[in-house]
């Protein structure tokens, strides 16, 4: 008899933890309607009390209409670095000149002797310098054609020009001297050069006498 008796506590005892689970459940399922009852009776106190909401119209995205940069006219500035390449020559020399002095001075026709005068003694200020210290020849005429562009659009009509006095170079001889009283005498807007006094370069440099912006 002590087998089946056995059984029946077990039973028993079975049944009563799934009634206690039973009312977990029953419990946790009350307890989660109580919480939503309780959100949503909040949400409509709170929906009541600021009334009706209208959402924010959001404007359209702005785009301004920045005008686009002009498109560089890469052959005009071919042309025109072509053209300042080929305005200056090697082939000509000053030496072909009459009206140069044996310092290498240069004054064009129709420039007389007292215009060289004032030019040497420093009549004019010089308004802007150019140094060609350090170039290769190449590099020093493209310089000097930009330079000389440069200035008759600024309307300069005294400038010096720093050539050097050939120290630096392999024979020590001044290749840049004559090159540039050669390139000089072949622009037009120059007038005259000479070379600079002592306290201006000496023989390391030139003055150069441009034309002004009425030409004259």
């Amino acid at each position: 008899m002590a087998g089946p008796i056995k059984d029946f506590n077990a039973l028993k005892s079975l049944r009563k933890e799934l009634k206690t689970q039973d009312e977990a459940r029953q419990a946790a399922a009350a307890e989660r309607q109580r919480r939503e009852q309780e959100t949503e009776r909040d949400a409509d106190i709170f929906r009541s009390s600021i009334g009706n909401v209208k959402p924010l119209s959001v404007p359209p995205k702005f785009t301004p209409n920045a005008p686009r940069p002009l498109p560089i006219a890469r052959q005009h500035l071919a042309d025109e670095q072509a053209a300042l390449h080929e305005s200056l020559s090697d082939d000509f020399t000053i030496e072909t000149l009459l009206d140069s002095d044996e310092a290498l001075s240069f004054a064009r026709n129709g420039i007389g002797p007292d215009v060289m005068r004032k030019l040497r003694r420093g009549h004019w200020t010089i308004q802007q310098q150019l140094d060609l210290h350090g170039l290769r020849r190449e590099e020093a005429r493209e310089a000097l054609a930009e330079f000389l562009r440069l200035a008759a659009k600024r309307g300069w009509r005294c400038v010096r020009i720093i050539h050097g006095k050939g120290l630096g170079s392999v024979n020590k001889e001044p290749v840049l001297k004559s090159k540039v009283r050669n390139w000089l005498v072949q622009k037009e807007e120059v007038l005259a050069f000479c070379q600079a006094t002592a306290a201006e370069g000496g023989s390391g440099a030139l003055l150069v006498l441009l034309k002004g912006q009425s030409g004259s």
